[in-house]
């Protein structure tokens, strides 16, 4: 219950943001934590006294998919009757959105960096929580018989909210806050299950790779 209160004031926050193009967040967040200056996130969160150079493993769980609000309904007004969105087809695609966050991740976190992915907590380790939240796809690819072409300038949107814990003590010692837009600098693509993974992955990257450099600049101090 408390996971969906922060993500219902996440979407406040960054739709009373909107106008402006860009989300602002306070210093200090209500339950005490610190934002973090430079993260190349829009808001990275860190409990005082926490030390990321305490933690050498890092455990990866499951990730949480939620739409926009009414995405699915404002999608079909103006989509065919063949290209309309089940609900079945919501399913598809939080899984499918789960499980490439989860390999994109471990490859620039494990594969890479050669940093160890483990399955449960314990001392040295980093638990990450991650949440794809108010996702928003362009044109999804739903595989349908005929499908005709489908030119879009961006591929769609997301926002990660990501928790931190500490392996050993079960404490929550951050938290990351992120809406991203995938596009092509106003150059028009056809829209793909293809395309529409690799722009994910360009993004899902980018985040683990900012992950990756505060880890690793935090250990050599």
């Amino acid at each position: 219950m408390l996971k969906v209160i922060f993500i219902s004031l996440v979407f406040t926050l960054l739709t009373a943001c909107a106008a402006t193009g860009k989300a602002t967040f306070p210093a200090k967040s209500s339950d005490g934590m610190t934002l973090m200056p430079n993260s190349k996130m829009a808001a990275w969160y860190m409990k005082p006294g926490a030390d990321l150079s305490e933690y050498d493993k890092i455990a990866l769980l499951d990730t949480y998919v939620s739409f926009a609000k009414h995405w699915q309904q404002n999608y079909n007004e103006t989509a065919t009757f063949q290209d309309q969105v089940s609900d079945a087809d919501m399913k598809k695609i939080r899984d499918n959105v789960a499980k490439e966050f989860a390999a994109e991740m471990t490859k620039v976190l494990s594969a890479e960096d050669g940093r160890p992915m483990v399955s449960a907590g314990g001392t040295g380790v980093l638990i990450l929580r991650p949440a794809i939240i108010n996702l928003e796809i362009s044109a999804p690819d739903l595989m349908t018989p005929g499908m005709s072409e489908t030119y879009v300038a961006s591929a769609g949107s997301m926002t990660l909210y990501m928790e931190l814990f500490d392996g050993k003590t079960g404490d929550i010692i951050g938290k990351i806050i992120d809406p991203e837009a995938a596009d092509d600098a106003g150059m028009m693509q056809i829209s793909s299950s293809v395309s529409n993974t690799a722009d994910f992955d360009r993004i899902v990257k980018r985040w683990a790779q900012i992950l990756n450099t505060h880890l690793a600049q935090v250990t050599k101090n």
